[in-house]
Parts: C-alpha cells; structure tokens; sequence
C-alpha cells in the first residue's frame, strides 16, 4: 500500500457513495488508475464491505449503553455458547473480549434505558456469567467509523 492507496482509503471512509471520477479527482489520478486500486484494495481486504451509516435516534434507539462482563469460566465450549448467544441479539452492536480487568464488552443500542432490562435478562439467559455491569452514555462527543490512515 502506498501514499495514493491512503488518500483513497481516507476519502471512501467519508464517502463510500463518491463516483470513480470525483474519487479521481480528489486524490489526482484519472479515473481509470483509481478504479484499478479501489478494486485492488477490495480484492485485497483493505475494504471489508461499504455501508450506509443510520441514525439511531431517528430509529427510537436513544439509549447506548456499554455493557462489561466478568466470568468464572474461559473454556472453549462456554466461548462458543456464550459468542452464538450474543451474536443472535440485533441490541449488541459492538462485541469485544478483552484483556484486562474485564472479560467482554458490548456495545448495546435501545429505545430506552429502561429497555435494557429486557436485553440483561436475555444476557444471563446465554450461559452462566460472574458479573455484569452496565454503564450508560449520556452523550456520543467522538463517534467515527475512520480509521487513522
């Protein structure tokens, strides 16, 4: 990947929707070239797929919570029990295991705070938790979807 393949990279995570020619144009090749390298950089992997970004408060979803959780348990066949589960929840948009003090984070999106209960009860449905603590977002002040490039 090279300076040019970048300057795609950071004008397509603004606009996914921008013509072959104003891609072109902005990063000063002709349009030919640039589309050669967009393809390449898909075919490649550096683009996983292109979507439309929505807004979740014009879809009712005015409440983000971030959800920790602890378990007693890290085999394998509870990680696969527990994975499927929470993947199958439309409210997890973001699903993370991590290092640290914390065994998994989600990212949930719903109507309401109080909606949250509804998605705890089907949290502790999945298999067997230690602990789980949810903290509220009372105000989105950075949320990007670029990558630093």
């Amino acid at each position: 990947m090279d300076v040019t393949d970048q300057r795609i990279l950071r004008h397509i995570q603004t606009n996914s929707d921008m013509s072959i020619q104003a891609l072109a144009d902005a990063i000063g090749l002709s349009a030919t070239p640039t589309a050669r390298r967009l393809k390449r950089l898909e075919e490649a992997g550096y683009i996983r797929k292109r979507v439309a970004l929505l807004d979740p408060e014009k879809l009712g979803l005015n409440a983000t919570l971030f959800v920790s959780i602890r378990t007693s348990r890290h085999d394998a066949e509870w990680l696969q029990r527990f994975s499927s589960g929470v993947e199958r929840m439309p409210e997890v948009v973001e699903f993370y295991r991590m290092g640290g003090d914390i065994d998994y984070l989600l990212k949930i999106c719903v109507p309401d705070v109080k909606d949250y209960d509804e998605v705890y009860k089907k949290l502790i449905a999945i298999a067997p938790l230690s602990d789980v603590s949810a903290s509220f977002a009372m105000e989105a002040i950075k949320n990007t979807t670029e990558l630093p490039l």
